[in-house]
Formats: C-alpha cells, sequence, structure tokens
C-alpha cells in the first residue's frame, strides 16, 4: 500500500478498524487464481504472535478448500467521503484545489487456517453474534434457535482464521490542508450526514 508519511494510520486508529463490528474483504491468491469474499469477523488479539482475524464461510464457497498460495489478505475499510474543494478556505484564496476522497483502511496479511470443526465454529459464531447483538434492547442469542437447526446450520459452514504477520495501515483525512480547510472539510461532511466521516478528519488534526 502506498501510504505517504503523512497519512501513515497510528496505532489506535489501527486498533480500531481490527475490533469496531465489521467485515472485510478476504483475499486469497489459489492454483486457479484470485478468490475474494466479503465476511464479518471478529478481532482475536491472543492468537499467535499479533492476534488474527476470524470468521466463517458457506461451505460451497470454494475460497476454503482452495488452498492460498503465499499470504492471504484482508482488507479493512473504515468510513469514507468525498471531499469538495469548495470546502476549503484557501478555495477563495488562490483557487489551486481539487476534489479528493478521504478514508481510513488497513491491509491485513497472514496464514489463513481452515476451521473445519463445529466446537470452534460454535465458539465464532457465538462470539460474532455477541458483538453485533450487544447494542439491542432484546439481544438475539445463539440459544434462542433450536438446538438440532443451529446444529444443521454449523454444517453448512467452514471457519476460516487469518493469523497476522503484517499490518498496513492508512488514514488519509485532510492532514495534509491547513487548519482553516480542515473545518470546512468537517462542516461539510456533517452537513451532507456523513458524521463518522466527519468525526475521524476531526480526530486526525
Amino acid at each position: 500500500m502506498y501510504v505517504p508519511a503523512h497519512f501513515a494510520a497510528v496505532p489506535d486508529t489501527v486498533q480500531d478498524l481490527l475490533t469496531r463490528p465489521g467485515a472485510a474483504n478476504l483475499i486469497t491468491m489459489t492454483p486457479h487464481g484470485l478468490i475474494a469474499t466479503l465476511l464479518p469477523f471478529v478481532y482475536d488479539p491472543d492468537a499467535g504472535e499479533h492476534g488474527a482475524l476470524q470468521g466463517h464461510v458457506a461451505r460451497n464457497n470454494t475460497q476454503w478448500s482452495q488452498p492460498a498460495v503465499g499470504d492471504a489478505l484482508a482488507i479493512i475499510q473504515g468510513a469514507d467521503a468525498y471531499v469538495s474543494p469548495s470546502w476549503y478556505a484557501s478555495k477563495a484564496e488562490h483557487g489551486r484545489v481539487v476534489p479528493t476522497w478521504n478514508y481510513t483502511t488497513a491491509h491485513v496479511y497472514g496464514r489463513l487456517v481452515i476451521h473445519d470443526d463445529p466446537a470452534w465454529l460454535d465458539r465464532q459464531v457465538r462470539r460474532l453474534t455477541g458483538v453485533h447483538e450487544a447494542g439491542f434492547d432484546h439481544p438475539w442469542s445463539v440459544d434462542d434457535a433450536p438446538g438440532r437447526y443451529i446444529a444443521g446450520q454449523l454444517r453448512a459452514i467452514v471457519g476460516v482464521e487469518l493469523v497476522i504477520t503484517r499490518i498496513e495501515a492508512k488514514a488519509k483525512l485532510s492532514q495534509n490542508r491547513p487548519e482553516a480547510d480542515v473545518d470546512g472539510v468537517v462542516a461539510g461532511l456533517t452537513a451532507r450526514g456523513q458524521s463518522e466521516a466527519a468525526a475521524d478528519v476531526e480526530r486526525a488534526r
């Protein structure tokens, strides 16, 4: 990933990308070419030296059964947004401004481990569900469904675990703009209802 020094993500930003509820594109090179799957994941900081991303795919998805050649890659995307040059104070000063795109992203590399094990899958599904149900007034639990039904569902999926070896991360959030321009970006994104992107720019000052 191309990461200019002023757009290098700080450790807190990387940690946020890894731990917030979300999904990542899992990409593997196989003997038959590239395969990619968007899947929700849970970050386990205690798995391996650098932690691991854990998830599951449908058993009919051939990505798990085709061996990965070399490292696998998971691409995690944070909030992203178009930035209009009309929001910059410097537009009125000299006009030498152009549009851009703000975003945060992490490229997570590692060894892909397959888990075709009902016990591992049960733990993974429970943990993943717990993360996403935590904010509900009446959170759903795996135990709310009949046991035989859940057992059948677990037979239809296969666990995937990306044991992390390295992470490249970038936070392109107007850090290269003057303060007055950053103010304009925050105001512009907020006015368009893109509060998460606006908050990212504010934190990156």
